[in-house]
This record gives structure tokens, C-alpha cells and sequence, in this order.
């Protein structure tokens, strides 16, 4: 008797709930703050045009929150040599992680490069791609500094991997495509 009872509530409520349906009108919104933000006036009490808002320009030197650090060396040529000759890792032998470095440069670099560094990828081998050297090339001679530069910018069909590696994610591979390097020389 009271299952059917509850049968007879809930048949009820369910036809009471279609009954007053009507598409030509919305429906209730339970949380309508979700659905309808509240505005904000930024600095509505702030006297703009009289200099009372402090808060119009970043500091000077400053990077946005979950901005990245900028790279000093600018992308030319000459910033290009500049790294090659000058730039090294700040990273030392304590902060290398040889495993995490080959899983970033299998992830990033072997696609094109190899995963011995010889430019023998997956895409190259599949002629996706063409014109990727080795890493021992003798005419490149690249340096710590180079790859870094490479890494930040790209260079010739090669484009940036700034935004997908940090700072220290770049001078990990960059340590790891430098021990491809000394292999492929051996």
C-alpha cells in the first residue's frame, strides 16, 4: 500500500512538472548566477582623468603572473652567434636529470631529429619532412648555447618550443642533445 502510494506521489509531481511546461517561456533557473554574471565597475569610485588610479600601469619590469622570464638574446643571426659563443647552462651536474631530458627531447625532438640525434625521425624517414642534419655535423658545430637559442626561437623549418619547455625543461634537453652529440663523435 504505501509503494503505491509513493507511485501515485511521484506520478503526481511528474505531471504537475509536464502540465506547466510551456516552451514559450524559459524555464526556472535554480542558480541564476551562473547564468547571469554580476557586473563590476573596475575603479568606479576612481577619478581617471585626474590621476587617482594607481593601478593603470605595471610596475616597471615587471612579468605578468605565469609569464615567462624573457630571453636576453635577441633572434638574428648575430643573437644567434652571440649564444653560440657566449651562452651556457646554468644548470650543474646535481641538476640534471638524464631520464626526464630524454623523455622531453623523445617528446619535443625525436620526432625529427632521431632518438640518436642523427636526423633520422620518424618524420624524416617517412619523407614528412627533409633536411634535418645530425647532431655531429661538422659544419654546424652547435654549442650549448646554440641548441638553447634553437630551443627558444626555432630556426629554419624548426619552430619555437618556448611556450611548450620552461627554462629549465630547455637546458635539461639541451644537456641531453649534447651527450647525443659526444655518442654520435665517438
Amino acid at each position: 500500500m504505501k509503494s503505491v502510494f509513493k507511485i501515485v506521489v511521484v506520478l503526481m509531481v511528474f505531471a504537475t512538472v509536464v502540465a506547466c511546461k510551456k516552451d514559450t517561456r524559459p524555464n526556472y533557473q535554480f542558480m541564476p548566477n551562473m547564468y547571469e554574471p554580476v557586473g563590476y565597475e573596475a575603479y568606479q569610485e576612481a577619478d581617471v582623468f585626474n590621476g587617482d588610479m594607481e593601478a593603470q600601469l605595471p610596475a616597471e619590469g615587471s612579468i605578468p603572473r605565469g609569464g615567462h622570464m624573457p630571453f636576453e638574446i635577441e633572434n638574428t643571426t648575430e643573437g644567434y652567434d652571440f649564444a653560440k659563443a657566449t651562452l651556457t647552462s646554468p644548470l650543474d651536474s646535481t641538476q640534471i636529470d638524464s631520464q626526464r631530458a630524454g623523455q622531453l627531447y623523445d617528446i619535443y625532438c625525436g620526432i625529427c631529429h632521431g632518438k640518436k640525434g642523427d636526423g633520422k625521425g620518424k618524420l624524416v624517414t617517412r619523407e614528412k619532412i627533409l633536411g634535418v642534419p645530425s647532431y655531429d655535423d661538422a659544419g654546424r658545430a652547435i654549442t650549448a648555447g646554440s641548441i638553447y637559442h634553437t630551443i627558444y626561437y626555432g630556426k629554419n623549418a624548426m619552430g619555437s618550443y618556448a611556450n611548450q619547455l620552461n627554462e629549465e625543461e630547455r637546458w635539461q634537453v639541451v644537456d641531453y642533445v649534447l651527450n647525443l652529440k659526444a655518442d654520435l663523435e665517438k
